[in-house]
């Protein structure tokens, strides 16, 4: 006889199955772009393509964070106006930056500056309806932009940030920061597991692992490691799965422009090799102002890296395309990765650029 209200061991295992498995699914990776554009070059691109947004960047004035000037102001009014074109679009503000961060590591070493700090965040985001908060810091702990202060207090210091931000915003607000990809960053600069329990998903910045500082050359934004190359996507990662970190709270970081280098011998078609840094150049610009100029593209299968190399100017590009960034996707699918993000958006083309691969790559395969 069964009894009203009392279920067998067997109905509590089957109620239990049937609630994990309606737990709702991640069916899309989300795509997250960081945009440093213009108040209204959001307009051409096709925002129904991304899941979040990122205004870059606001800095701090004070203990504040600010919006610098009436430009930026449009721009994040215009960012939150997408919403008409797509409803499940988050926008969100950004701190920081490369060279945007000099005084987050005395402001933040306070209980003070942290209080004050995640105050002017909510004031903010209630002001431009903005859904939520991403720290830029370049970095805690460890040296970054030239002359900037760092300290080994920095690391605790974040984590506290980051909690007080969760306190001051509770659960409805997002919050992401960016985080180097290479390994002294993952090592030295983020308490991860601490941290981890407060933000929503960490942005993962796997490009720039060669860099404008790199005297030799070798792939800025690599899926995998490689000969040579020990930095990736995919040793970032492992990194922080080894760590315990959830993959769903992972985004694999892409780069939307690519790094070139002159004075490099045509020994392993420039890769590897001493290089001095010239610039970086959009990826919209690619296809008439290189493969057009005397470059030969190669792709490295180890890496899942193209790269350009001129043996007449004796120039070398690193940089993602079409084909690397879809690889990108689909690592982030097949590993349950939270999604995919990129710097930046406006360095795309308008039509059938990097985001339209991304997009593609997230269809099913057949």
């Amino acid at each position: 006889m069964k009894y009203p209200g009392i279920l067998s061991a067997g109905a509590i295992f089957l109620i239990f199955i049937h609630t994990v498995n309606a737990q709702p699914k991640n069916e899309r990776p989300a795509v997250i772009a960081y945009y440093a554009g213009r108040p209204t070059t959001i307009d051409s691109f096709d925002v129904t393509q991304l899941t979040h947004i990122i205004f870059s960047f606001g800095h701090l004035k004070g203990n504040r964070l600010n919006i610098n000037n009436a430009r930026d102001t449009m721009t994040i009014q215009n960012l939150v106006a997408q919403k008409k074109r797509n409803p499940e679009l988050k926008v969100m503000l950004s701190l920081g930056g490369w060279g945007g961060c000099k005084d987050c590591s005395d402001i933040f070493s306070t209980k003070k500056g942290r209080k004050e700090f995640t105050q002017s965040v909510k004031e903010l985001l209630t002001y431009f309806e903005a859904d939520g908060i991403d720290l830029d810091w370049e970095y805690p702990a460890i040296e970054g932009f030239p002359g900037h202060t760092y300290k080994p207090e920095d690391k605790a210091n974040f984590t506290a940030l980051v909690k007080k931000l969760r306190t001051k915003l509770g659960h409805e607000k997002l919050i992401s920061f960016a985080a180097g990809g290479f390994t002294t960053f993952l090592e030295e600069s983020v308490d991860w597991k601490k941290v981890m329990k407060y933000a929503s998903f960490v942005n993962l910045m796997t490009y720039d692992l060669t860099n404008g500082f790199s005297v030799t050359t070798g792939h800025h934004t690599p899926l995998y490691s490689a000969e040579g190359q020990k930095e990736s996507g995919d040793n970032a990662v492992k990194y922080l799965l080894n760590a315990g970190i959830p993959a769903n709270k992972l985004v694999l970081g892409a780069a939307f422009y690519g790094r070139i280098f002159d004075s490099v011998q045509n020994v392993n078609n420039g890769l590897n090799q001493p290089g001095k840094f010239r610039k970086s150049m959009p990826s919209r610009f690619f296809e008439d102002s290189l493969a057009k100029s005397g470059y030969i593209y190669y792709w490295d299968d180890a890496a899942k890296a193209p790269y350009f190399y001129n043996p007449a100017t004796q120039a070398f590009v690193t940089f993602e395309d079409k084909k690397s960034i879809a690889l990108k996707t689909r690592y982030a699918i097949e590993n349950k990765l939270y999604g995919i993000m990129f710097w930046q958006l406006t360095e795309d083309k308008f039509q059938d650029g990097l985001l339209q691969s991304i997009n593609d790559a997230l269809k099913p395969v057949n």
